[in-house]
């Protein structure tokens, strides 16, 4: 280990009889890829069942990484300039890109003060591939003399060329103004944030060949940095978008894929029978096929899909099943003219998000309208992590003047909808309801407000109706984004009786399109004409029995 300190030199020490096998990547007659390949290789592996064994880059590592992320032009130079490998958990992802930041380090990817990183979502994740190099280091003699390793501060310097490598924590404040050579983004499906991911990918413009590779499980967050970036690979996978810059490497299983056939592991899992245990795979989807809390922590981390592997209130397959692919345009209106509605009304405090649902019962048709005040948009967007500028611009959300929400925006929309629909009234907690009152007789808008408790009493029974009408496939929403995402957002707490309400799994989260939207479900339910009893037209039948 080196010594710590300003000017710190690596300690020498004595070999250890292991045969040494240095600069293997300087055969003459070598590519480039075959260079990186024979660099790691030269490495020994530091832990699990093969360890002490020299690392052995397998076929599938090489076709689908290695020889094309280092694949060159005519004039030497590597074509790649960013990759996405998304992969399921226990394939050696750590590992091999503990010794990709190696190669760029000190190895034939190197360069004169070059500048490597590895990040993560916390400063445990970040440490993992830190480990990873260390270990390397202190078993490979002439790495230890040449390389200062300063665990403190999570860095390392090799002493030839100048280079550094660093393990950052998405919550690093200190990014911007980095000269990046290569940077590895170690589970980006987890990072609350995105702005050490841009910080990083817009830090090499000083450089000749920036690389910048991300490495993940997927993210059941349609709205992820990590999301947004698979959506781009598998656009370029399929053609879709010519970009030869960009290296997409995805072991997913399809959704409709069998989870529990060995076919369908082996086809997203390449690892699986070597490094990647078959018996534990088997044992896990036993688990999860016997106890379906936990299948879907199965389907993300074994079967790379993007399954939110947290209990929610809805499975995200359920509420997909229900969208209408049959409603022209955004909202699709013109279907519902004059049909029976029932709305509800979920009304922010002042800065947040303010939401209206129409429920047309005789369709099962939903139709929902947002509201966010327009000077705390771009606030919102960083607190929340989601693109509400975009879902503006698209029409999705409506902003308001000023930082507070203008409820004479909203009482504007009520008088609309009496024109388009015939409105019963609408379902609101009654938190703030004489305001909207006020300006509802000001503008002459004559819907009834009732109010509905947000308790058990009162929520229990309608989170109960809305969740059957989803499960019987007895609603039909447009798909609208905003709505989605409340909906991805909620989880419930019951009381003592079973009874539950809405809440957000976490304080980012949003939910009050679909704390709208159950109001006016549950307050349908409530007004429904209940069904006469068969005894009251034929009376009680008398059955002898002998």
């Amino acid at each position: 280990m080196g010594l710590r300190g300003i000017g710190a030199q690596p300690i020498e020490r004595k070999k250890r009889g292991r045969p040494a096998k240095p600069k293997a990547w300087e055969a003459p007659g070598l590519t480039r890829a075959e260079r990186v390949r024979a660099f790691i290789e030269s490495l020994p592996i530091t832990s699990g069942v093969h360890a002490g064994k020299p690392f052995k880059i397998r076929d599938w590592q090489w076709s689908e990484i290695i020889e094309p992320l280092y694949a060159t032009d005519g004039e030497g130079r590597r074509r790649k300039r960013k990759a996405l490998i998304t992969i399921p958990r226990k394939n050696g992802k750590t590992q091999l890109a503990a010794a990709l930041a190696l190669c760029h380090l000190v190895g034939p990817e190197a360069e004169q003060r070059g500048q490597v990183y590895s990040a993560a979502a916390d400063r445990k994740q970040a440490a993992l591939i830190l480990k990873e190099l260390v270990a390397f280091v202190r078993e490979v003699d002439w790495l230890a003399k040449r390389i200062i390793i300063r665990e403190h501060s999570k860095t390392l310097e090799d002493v030839v060329t100048g280079s550094t490598y660093e393990a950052l924590s998405s919550d690093a404040r200190k990014a911007h103004g980095l000269n990046v050579s290569f940077a590895i983004m170690d589970e980006l499906a987890q990072w609350p944030k995105r702005d050490l991911y841009e910080a990083l990918t817009t830090g090499g413009a000083a450089r000749a060949e920036p690389l910048y590779v991300t490495i993940s499980t997927q993210s059941h967050d349609k709205n992820s940095v990590m999301s947004e970036l698979v959506q781009y690979a598998e656009r370029v996978r399929d053609g879709v978008i010519e970009d030869d810059t960009f290296l997409p490497v995805i072991f997913a299983a399809p959704d409709e894929a069998d989870p529990w056939s060995e076919e369908t592991w082996r086809a997203c899992n390449p690892a699986l029978g070597d490094f990647r245990s078959l018996d534990e795979m088997r044992a896990a989807a036993a688990e999860a096929k016997a106890l379906p809390a936990r299948e879907p922590a199965f389907r993300l981390l074994y079967l790379n899909q993007p399954v939110d592997a947290t209990a929610r209130f809805l499975n995200a397959r359920d509420w997909k099943a229900c969208k209408a692919d049959d409603t022209p345009g955004l909202f699709g209106q013109t279907l519902l003219m004059k049909q029976r509605c029932i709305l509800g009304l979920d009304l922010s405090s002042t800065t947040d998000l303010t939401a209206l649902v129409a429920w047309f019962p005789a369709t099962h048709d939903l139709r929902a309208w947002f509201w966010m005040p327009a000077d705390n948009i771009e606030e919102a967007e960083r607190r929340d992590h989601v693109p509400y500028r975009l879902w503006r611009g698209q029409g999705f959300i409506e902003a308001t003047p000023g930082r507070a929400i203008d409820k004479s925006f909203v009482v504007h929309r009520l008088g609309e909808l009496t024109k388009e629909y015939d409105v019963q009234f609408c379902a609101a907690d009654r938190w703030r309801l004489d305001e909207i009152r006020r300006l509802m007789d000001e503008a002459g808008v004559k819907i009834e407000l009732q109010e509905f408790g947000q308790g058990w009493r009162d929520m229990g029974p309608a989170i109960d109706a809305f969740e059957t009408a989803v499960l019987r496939r007895e609603l039909r929403h447009p798909g609208h984004p905003v709505l989605d995402w409340n909906v991805a957002n909620a989880v419930t707490v019951s009381d003592p009786t079973g009874a539950r309400k809405l809440v957000k799994d976490r304080a980012s989260g949003r939910i009050d399109g679909l704390v709208a939207a159950v109001m006016a479900i549950g307050a349908a339910v409530k007004v429904a004409p209940k069904k006469e009893s068969v005894y009251k037209s034929r009376g009680l039948v008398a059955v002898k029995v002998a």
